[in-house]
C-alpha cells in the first residue's frame, strides 16, 4: 500500500509540474450557462434519424455541410479539402479540391457552388470545378475561420467568420477561452467587397435568411443561442436574441424560405461542459492536456426546427448515436432533409414531408 501511495504521489507531483511548466494557450472568461432545458414536448427524444437513408457510407470523412443541385446530386466538403458529388445512383466523383477545409455551402442562382472554406475564405466554384476566391477579409480584418453561408435573392452572400483567433483544428480552444471572436458578414458581388454586420459573437457559426429576407440569423455556438440581425423595417441594422438556452451547441443553420429554420446540434448539452464554462483556471489547465483527456461530446444525433418566432417546433434524434451522430448541418431540399457531420463517414437523407 505504501508503494502504491508513493507512486500516486509521484504521479500527482509530475502532473502538477507538467501543468505548472506548460505555457498557457488560452485566456478564458468565466460564464455561467443557464440551466439546460428539459427534453420534453417538442424536444422529447425519438429515433426519427434512424430512418434516414445513408449516402456514401464509408466512402467519405467529415461531410460537414451539403448542397443539392438541380439534378438531385448531393455535394459535400470533406476533411481532406475535396468537394465530392454523389449521384442519385450512389456513384461518387470529385468536383474539385480547395486545398483547405470546405464547410458551409450553397448554390447561387447561376449554378455556382458558394463555399465557406475555413482556410481559404469565401469561394465560388463553377459547375466545372474551377475555384474563384471571392473574399478573404472584411474591414481590414482577415478571415481566420470562414464557416457558413446563405445567399439572398439579390445575390448578396451572408456568411460567418467563426473566430478571428482560432482556426478550424482549434475550435475547442475557442470554446474553452469563451471570448467573442466571431463575425457575421455580407459579400456584395457588385462591389467585390465584404462588410461586417455584427462582431463580438461567441463562435459565429450557421447563417440563414428569413422567408422575406427581412432578417438573418447567426448561431453563437458557445452561448447556446441564435442571434437575429434585422435587414429591413424600423429595426434594420439592429440585433437581438432570436432564441436562447438551446438544448445543445448549434452548428449549421438553414432556412427553407417558407418559415422554418433547421438547426444542427452536434451534441446535446452536457453537465461537465456547462460546469467548465464558469471555471477559468480549470479551462486553462485542460487546454494544456492532450485532447484525448478532454471531455467528449455525447454520442448522439440531434437536430431541431424553429419557426420564425423563435419557437422549437420539432426535434429529430438518434439516441443511440449509431446511425447519424454529431450532426453539423441539416439541408432542406424539396421533401427531404440532408444531414452532414464534421466527424462521420456518411450523409443522411430523410423524407420529412
Amino acid at each position: 500500500m505504501k508503494k502504491l501511495l508513493g507512486l500516486l504521489a509521484l504521479l500527482i507531483a509530475g502532473a502538477a509540474g507538467y501543468l505548472a511548466l506548460t505555457p498557457n494557450t488560452i485566456d478564458p472568461l468565466a460564464w455561467q450557462p443557464p440551466v439546460a432545458p428539459l427534453m420534453t414536448g417538442a424536444l422529447e427524444p425519438n429515433d426519427t434519424l434512424m430512418k434516414a437513408e445513408l449516402l456514401a457510407k464509408g466512402e467519405i470523412h467529415g461531410p460537414e455541410d451539403t448542397a443539392v443541385d438541380a439534378l438531385g446530386r448531393v455535394y459535400a466538403g470533406l476533411h481532406d479539402g475535396r468537394i465530392v458529388r454523389i449521384a442519385e445512383d450512389g456513384s461518387l466523383d470529385v468536383l474539385t479540391a480547395t486545398g483547405g477545409r470546405p464547410l458551409g455551402m450553397d448554390f447561387d442562382a447561376k449554378g455556382n457552388l458558394i463555399v465557406a472554406d475555413a482556410y481559404k475564405g469565401l469561394l465560388r466554384i463553377s459547375p466545372a470545378g474551377q475555384i474563384e476566391v471571392l473574399s478573404t477579409e472584411a474591414d481590414g480584418v482577415p478571415f481566420a475561420f470562414t464557416d457558413d453561408v446563405d445567399i439572398a435573392s439579390d445575390g448578396r452572400i451572408y456568411f460567418s467568420d467563426a473566430s478571428s483567433k482560432f482556426q478550424q483544428p482549434d475550435y475547442l480552444l475557442d470554446l474553452l477561452e469563451g471570448r467573442p471572436y466571431g463575425r457575421l458578414l455580407r459579400y456584395d458581388p457588385a462591389t467585390g467587397k465584404s462588410e461586417t454586420l455584427l462582431k463580438d459573437l461567441y463562435f459565429a457559426n450557421g447563417v440563414a435568411l428569413s422567408q422575406n429576407e427581412d432578417f438573418v440569423l447567426v448561431n453563437e455556438t458557445y452561448r447556446y443561442r441564435i442571434t437575429r440581425y434585422w435587414l429591413k423595417g424600423d429595426k434594420a441594422g439592429s440585433h437581438d436574441v432570436f432564441i436562447d438556452n438551446l438544448p445543445g451547441m448549434p452548428d449549421n443553420l438553414q432556412g427553407d424560405r417558407a418559415g422554418t429554420f433547421w438547426v444542427a446540434l452536434p451534441t446535446p448539452r452536457k453537465a461537465d461542459a456547462d460546469f467548465l464554462q464558469n471555471q477559468p483556471w480549470l479551462k486553462t489547465q485542460l487546454a494544456k492536456l492532450p485532447r484525448s483527456m478532454w471531455p467528449k461530446p455525447a454520442n448522439y444525433g440531434l437536430a431541431i426546427s424553429l419557426n420564425e418566432k423563435g419557437e422549437i417546433v420539432q426535434s429529430l434524434h438518434d439516441t443511440s448515436g449509431t446511425h447519424l451522430r454529431m450532426v453539423t448541418s441539416v439541408k432542406p431540399v424539396g421533401n427531404f432533409l440532408y444531414f452532414g457531420s464534421l466527424d462521420n463517414d456518411r450523409i443522411g437523407k430523410l423524407q420529412y414531408r
